[in-house]
């Protein structure tokens, strides 16, 4: 079975059985069964296949060009944790194998410890259902201080602590118990999300942002962080991109460092194991696995690889609306765009997959380093100061559920958190003079931006922002459907304004209908989804729960399609209460009247 995307790409289905085990029951395609939408929704929650590729052929005329229109030149945007929409079907297959292995404990027998944080990338690079985003999990850093320089602390076992091991025998000190740790920083873990994209930016777009020397006078000096990647066999200095303090320049590379550096798992760029506290002694006695220990599958892929190509596929956060928002003028006025730099454009170089050559995505980040006073960590790390950290990219900032490095912007409402992460720039650093202009905004302009950061990865019709389009968000979009207003990107009909004509119509009716979770049925069987006979006046759902008036059996409380003693125990069991599950006829009592519903329709549901 083939299902075909607008853009011409195509999805074996039967390879996303192999994917699932062995499961060979998918029903057979039936436009708008709940059988096949409910289980392709499982396939593409389990699994993160692009929604696109699922629900565009059974839903008719979806994501089609009108003949006046530029809907052709649209599409969703991915989610947060979902892979490029335009994956090859090799791709698609690395992208779910390396989702596979990134979210799989890795065991002791398969190489774990001595020493690790944890056992596999999904436990500090993900949040909820996002898996590749930013996490909430800290890793603590330690070292010692000469005069306010650095001092790695490798012979005890720095710069990065272990929390846990295989054995009690192999477990590491505390840096507080450390004498000589008198620095002790934690560093919330980045997310993933698009780590082929930001690979993929050329060296040459870096060094042309860099200003180490703040020649402009603007304040703000960023600079590349130059650094080697592991796989090179002969060191080639290159921009590095990864990390807190952009020390990596590589997915390879960060894959290997991570792997090692939070599981123990030794591996082709990185053989030799960390001995806890320093200790080699100790070491030989604790590993007991043989060096290095991610061995190749039977494709020749490592864990290294497999878990490479999940991060380098994950898909940019969404972002909605996607430009034209007051707030992001505001935060280019007050200098936020001075380091966290709106676009970028990827390097149109034909070794690179087509989905990531020569294409301008919005990071908001510049990805070179900034001295931060007093927000710096003290760290050291390569070629990087004290107080020098990467301008992170706010894509997917309105899901994070801390902010900063250290996620001391923790508490309180998004408004909250990201007040007091601007407010915490300041201070001897060059972000000193954009806080400064942001605490002296009016209320209203403070509003506007908060409600712009809160657009970088919101999802499509995700009207109340709880990561999904339910029928909640049907509703509000059915009132902007039939709104005259115009629709500008600061109200919030405009999450639901996809082509950002000024109006919710036909053409975002139907994209719609191609983000929604929830299973599309056709109750009365004309060819066309409930939701669309609601939205047109064909049918009417007086209940809102996303089914035609017309199909409800009023006296079918277990909903199993026939009216029989079931339901009428389940009536009898509820008496007196409110409970709506009995309260057919809405009175805010189970009573008499829902008895009588329940005689009345006595059978099999019509």
């Amino acid at each position: 079975m083939v299902l075909a995307k607008a853009s011409g790409f195509h999805l074996d289905l039967h390879a996303i059985q192999r994917t699932l085990k062995g499961d060979e029951n998918l029903p057979p395609r039936q436009s708008y069964q709940r059988t096949l939408g409910a289980h392709l929704m499982n396939v593409r929650r389990m699994l993160n296949v692009p929604r696109a590729l699922l629900l565009t052929c059974a839903l008719a005329g979806v994501a089609t060009a009108g003949e006046n229109s530029n809907e052709g030149l649209l599409e969703l945007q991915e989610r947060s944790g979902e892979p490029f929409n335009d994956l090859s079907e090799s791709q698609l297959e690395a992208f779910i194998n390396g989702k596979i292995s990134y979210s799989t404990p890795v065991t002791i027998a398969g190489g774990l410890g001595p020493i690790f944080n944890k056992t596999n990338c999904t436990s500090c690079h993900g949040t909820g259902l996002i898996i590749g985003g930013t996490g909430t999990i800290a890793v603590t850093f330690f070292g010692g201080d000469d005069k306010g320089s650095f001092v790695d602390l490798g012979h005890l076992g720095g710069p990065v602590f272990q929390l846990n091991s295989i054995t009690s025998e192999c477990h590491e000190l505390n840096p507080s118990e450390i004498p000589e740790a008198s620095i002790i920083v934690n560093h919330v873990t980045n997310g993933a999300l698009a780590y082929g994209l930001v690979e993929a930016i050329p060296d040459a777009t870096l060094f042309a942002m860099e200003d180490p020397f703040d020649t402009d006078g603007d304040g703000v000096s960023g600079r590349v962080h130059v650094t080697q990647a592991l796989e090179d066999e002969v060191p080639v200095d290159r921009a590095g991109r990864f990390g807190w303090k952009a020390q990596i320049p590589t997915v390879l590379s960060f894959s290997a460092d991570a792997s090692l550096g939070e599981m123990g798992l030794t591996n082709r760029l990185l053989p030799d194991e960390l001995a806890p506290n320093g200790d080699a002694a100790l070491l030989a006695e604790c590993d007991t696995v043989a060096d290095p220990e991610d061995f190749a599958d039977e494709n020749g892929l490592h864990f290294i690889d497999r878990v490479t190509d999940f991060q380098r596929y994950l898909a940019p956060p969404p972002q909605t609306p996607k430009n034209g928002m007051l707030g992001e003028q505001i935060f280019n006025n007050i200098g936020c765009n001075k380091c966290h730099t709106s676009t970028l454009t990827t390097a149109d170089d034909p070794e690179l997959e087509s989905f990531l050559r020569n294409r301008e995505f919005k990071p908001y980040g510049d990805f070179l380093l900034h001295c931060m006073g007093t927000l710096g960590d003290g760290v050291r790390m390569g070629n990087a100061f004290e107080c020098e950290m990467k301008t992170p990219p706010l894509w997917g900032l309105r899901w994070r559920s801390v902010m900063l490095h250290d996620g001391r912007a923790a508490n309180g409402n998004f408004e909250d958190k990201v007040t007091t992460a601007i407010l915490e720039h300041g201070l001897f650093g060059e972000a000193t003079g954009s806080m400064e202009a942001f605490d002296a905004l009016s209320s209203t302009d403070k509003a506007a931006l908060v409600r712009f950061l809160d657009s970088l990865g919101r999802v499509e019709f995700d009207y109340d922002g709880d990561e999904d389009v339910d029928i909640l968000d049907f509703y509000v979009f059915a009132e902007c459907f039939a709104s005259d207003d115009v629709i500008s990107p600061e109200v919030p009909c405009a999450i639901g304004d996809i082509d950002q004509d000024g109006d919710a119509d036909s053409i975002d009716a139907n994209f719609f209908l191609q983000a929604y979770d929830g299973v599309l049925e056709d109750c009365n069987q004309n060819g066309t989804p409930d939701l669309l006979d609601i939205l047109d006046g064909t049918g009417t759902d007086a209940d809102q729960d996303g089914a035609l008036d017309e199909c409800n059996c009023p006296g079918d409380i277990n909903q199993d399609g026939v009216v029989n003693g079931v339901d009428l125990a389940n009536i009898l069991g509820l008496w007196g209460t409110s409970d709506p599950a009995g309260d057919v006829d809405g009175d805010g009592t189970v009573s008499g009247p829902d008895l009588a519903f329940v005689l009345g329709s006595w059978g099999l549901c019509q």
